[in-house]
């Protein structure tokens, strides 16, 4: 039987006193930031807006498509390949990896796949995409933070070596496929791959996640 708190010594109850509080607190300050992220525009979200979307985005993101009245009808697949240096000091590059398929991959038979598994790379694409136009321009800060996060997923899965060489240069790309109509349907559409491809980018330490965390 589990003993009571007041038969610790007062050292071990600071500390559980000290951990629950700080708990508490990290719980209130998240469900305030999400509750502002998703509330209307008010005197706080104006005033401080910027530090509660650096919080939230892109790992507390919202979106509602499950309930749109005409769902996401394609399959995106995120690619990336590389330019490595070889050991020969020549340079080559990689084959396109489907890192979608990857994860899809990880999440087939499994019957409970991490959140990673599932959102981390579609999320990280949609929110690229949304905060850049159609010339691979950034909008504003968050299409700065979209690229580096992008980033970070491509050198998280590479590594820093690939094809026995270290990795220089990344690029992405999606692609996008639409899903074919059933066989009673009479909707006729071209289901034909189309290509989104990104600028190189050249990697960063800031683009390496065991660096960065040193």
């Amino acid at each position: 039987m589990a003993e009571p708190l007041t038969a610790l010594s007062l050292p071990a109850q600071l500390i559980i006193a000290v951990g629950i509080a700080v708990a508490a607190v990290a719980a209130a300050i998240h469900l305030s930031a999400a509750f502002l992220a998703v509330s209307p525009p008010n005197t706080l979200t104006k005033r401080h807006g910027a530090a509660i979307d650096d919080y939230i985005y892109p790992e507390f993101e919202r979106v509602w498509k499950l309930f749109a009245p005409n769902p996401l009808q394609q399959n995106i697949a995120v690619q990336a390949r590389a330019e490595i240096r070889t050991r020969e000091g020549g340079t080559a590059t990689t084959g396109w990896r489907d890192l979608s398929a990857q994860d899809g991959a990880a999440i087939r038979h499994n019957p409970l796949p991490s959140h990673t598994q599932q959102n981390e790379l579609r999320r990280a694409w949609e929110f690229y995409v949304g905060s850049h136009d159609a010339q691979e321009r950034p909008q504003g800060m968050r299409g700065s933070l979209s690229e580096q996060y992008i980033r970070r997923i491509v050198m998280l899965r590479f590594g820093r070596e690939e094809d026995g060489g270290a990795v220089e240069r990344i690029q992405v790309r999606s692609a996008t496929t639409p899903v074919a109509p059933p066989s009673w349907s009479d909707e006729k559409i071209d289901t034909k791959t189309i290509y989104r491809t990104l600028p190189w980018w050249t990697v960063t330490t800031d683009d390496i996640p065991e660096a960065k965390s040193r």
